[in-house]
């Protein structure tokens, strides 16, 4: 149950056996059915939870309407609300199970004890939100300076596995396309 976390944890830090076995008592293991919702617009983020199994999307629901993927996650993978997480401010997004799931689940008083007690986590969480802005900055800059063929063919480079795992439509929710353009775009990168 812990083996796919403690690897995690080890490429950022240098969790002692005593930081590990915190966490491993800090952290509650979760199955949690495929199209579960675990969070709504509105309320406020009381988890920050690590991906064993499964695949969860983040998104949001437009002026139109129309839901907006902001995140794919799988394996190995963090999600949460971060801002509202962190400032207890209600959410301005959905957080749904897209696949049957197994995850690891820290509420604030979770994390804060283990941040407290085992130092080395504080460096872990400092590093992944620094690599997700840097991630969040270069998805910006895709988005302004590329083609909707290059988003496309980066998304599929970047997440290899993401396209056998969920529907076109939300890859193409993701991209900030409609169903009927990726559909468009994926037939002209065929004929190349």
């Amino acid at each position: 149950m812990f083996a796919l976390i403690d690897l995690h944890v080890q490429k950022y830090t240098h969790p002692s056996q005593q930081d590990l076995d915190l966490l491993h008592a800090l952290i509650e293991h979760k199955k949690i059915s495929k199209k579960t919702l675990l969070l709504s617009e509105g309320e406020i983020c009381r988890f920050e939870l690590f991906i064993n199994k499964g695949c969860i999307r983040n998104y949001y629901i437009d002026e139109k309407g129309e839901e907006v993927t902001l995140q794919f996650a799988t394996e190995g993978w963090w999600v949460s609300d971060i801002a509202s997480f962190n400032e207890r401010t209600h959410s301005r997004m959905f957080i749904e199970t897209l696949e049957d799931c197994e995850v690891l689940w820290l509420t604030p008083d979770t994390k804060e004890k283990l941040l407290h007690q085992a130092p080395c986590f504080e460096r872990m969480f400092r590093i992944l939100v620094q690599r997700n802005l840097s991630r969040i900055q270069e998805r910006l800059f895709r988005t302004i300076a590329t083609t909707a063929a290059e988003k496309y063919l980066d998304f599929i480079e970047r997440y290899p596995e993401i396209p056998q795992r969920v529907a076109q439509h939300y890859i193409a929710s993701y991209l900030g396309f409609s169903p009927e353009f990726l559909s468009k775009v994926r037939t002209r990168l065929s004929k190349k």
